[in-house]
């Protein structure tokens, strides 16, 4: 049973405490990049269906001189030489060119600036026949459904997959009880059905848009190949989805193996270098995103949103998918870094601003709660007993609403990053103090 949140004890969140807890196996010692807005609290790339609410999350390397593993790849990344990256990409699309005119390779994406910038790059300038495949969004954005519409319509065959809608919303419900992660059942879905895709069409070869390491994950730019354990599992019968076991997400919440397949990777027996190539284009492609923004505009007529998006100042970047304003405020709130901080990391090391503008950036508008959406998705996590006759029983109040939310809110703050003061939460260490 999941049992209605209860408020938290407020003795651990004290201004003024020795040693606070941490959650989530994060460091203690906050420190933020010298050179961006990231701090060492923020989680990088894991494999997440082995994710539980027990996992320690991995989280971004600082190295000398408080220089996170983000900025100090840049320095790599601008000593590459860009035109033998190109040659080798011209190589490896000549070696998977089809010669019938099938397609060749497959591009993940929803039809964004980057899966854009992604299959026209291949299509126009390398000659490939590239397939594009989406895993739809929890609810389309009227914005994004746009954006999408106008990827296909400017040259693309696409295979949108849509996901039981009653099942996404349970996972999506589920994930934001047990790990405060309502986004994780899409990512994994993103992640692992191209992969599906690629293999039952006999397609060889997939291409992702920016390296993980661009975000500082411990990748680098040595080898353009994804890990298979992102995508793949030589054991796929103790997996899990939102914090659950597939084995409990049959038996105690009616979920079929067929609603769960999307979501999960591959046999490791049916995935070999042989069958499958998942490649990065960024390690090819000297990866901009504000560029892959103009270009999407120029060659597709690509918009960005007509508002600002909650949290951030930024209005083309995570438009499809009204969710993504509640998976950067979770995100927040467990690691104390919002969506401006993502946002202004990412353009300070691209030239776009200075560190003094995206702190100011970061003080104005991280934390900032999603209102725009927030009766859809509280209905969409409401779990009524008419479209889930057995899965209900499990919720002690199946129905979310504002209040319920924030007090599960709070059930997900780590002391050692929150203190409750003044009546309000806050931040114990901030970028801009």
């Amino acid at each position: 049973m999941i049992s209605y949140p209860k408020e938290v004890d407020l003795k651990s969140y004290k201004e003024l405490i020795n040693k606070p807890e941490s959650f989530y196996g994060l460091d203690l010692n906050i420190k933020f990049c010298k050179k961006c807005t990231y701090s060492n609290q923020k989680p990088t790339s894991e494999v997440e269906f082995k994710h539980s609410n027990k996992t320690k999350k991995p989280t971004l390397i600082f190295g000398e001189n408080n220089i996170c593993n983000a900025c100090a790849i840049l320095e790599k990344k601008n000593k590459i030489d860009w035109a033998d990256r190109k040659k080798k990409l011209k190589e490896l699309c000549k070696k998977y060119k089809s010669k019938d005119g099938n397609y060749d390779c497959i591009v993940p994406g929803s039809g964004g600036k980057d899966s854009f910038y992604a299959a026209y790059q291949l299509k126009h300038e390398f000659g490939m026949k590239p397939l594009t495949v989406t895993f739809a969004p929890h609810i389309y954005t009227d914005w994004g459904w746009k954006n999408f519409q106008s990827w296909i319509k400017s040259g693309f065959d696409n295979y949108l997959f849509t996901p039981n809608g009653r099942a996404n919303r349970l996972l999506s419900r589920l994930a934001l009880e047990n790990l405060f992660h309502p986004f994780q059942a899409f990512i994994m879905g993103q992640y692992n059905f191209p992969v599906r895709i690629a293999t039952k069409l006999k397609i060889p070869l997939i291409f992702y848009g920016d390296t993980n390491a661009e975000f500082g994950s411990p990748d680098d730019f040595s080898s353009p190949v994804r890990d298979s354990k992102f995508f793949s599992s030589e054991k796929i019968d103790n997996l899990v989805i939102s914090g659950i076991s597939v084995k409990d997400l049959k038996e105690k919440y009616a979920l079929d193996q067929q609603d769960l397949n999307p979501y999960l990777p591959l046999s490791s027996k049916d995935v070999n270098d042989e069958t499958l190539n998942v490649q990065y284009l960024g390690y090819y492609l000297k990866w901009h995103p504000q560029e892959c923004y103009y270009y999407a505009v120029e060659k597709g007529n690509f918009t960005s949103a007509p508002e600002r998006n909650p949290g951030t100042h930024q209005k083309y970047v995570g438009l499809d998918d009204k969710m993504d304003d509640f998976h950067y405020y979770t995100t927040f709130i467990k690691f104390g870094i919002g969506r401006a901080s993502y946002d202004c990391a990412q353009e300070i090391r691209n030239g776009e601003i200075n560190r003094d503008e995206g702190i100011a950036l970061a003080k104005k508008y991280d934390g900032e709660f999603p209102h725009r959406f927030s009766k859809e998705i509280f209905e969409y996590w409401s779990i009524n007993k008419k479209d889930f006759s057995k899965a209900a029983n499990n919720f002690e109040q199946p129905v979310m609403d504002k209040k319920y939310f924030d007090l599960l809110t709070d059930k997900f703050r780590s002391p050692h990053i929150w203190m409750y003061k003044s009546k309000k939460w806050q931040l114990r260490k901030k970028i801009w103090e």
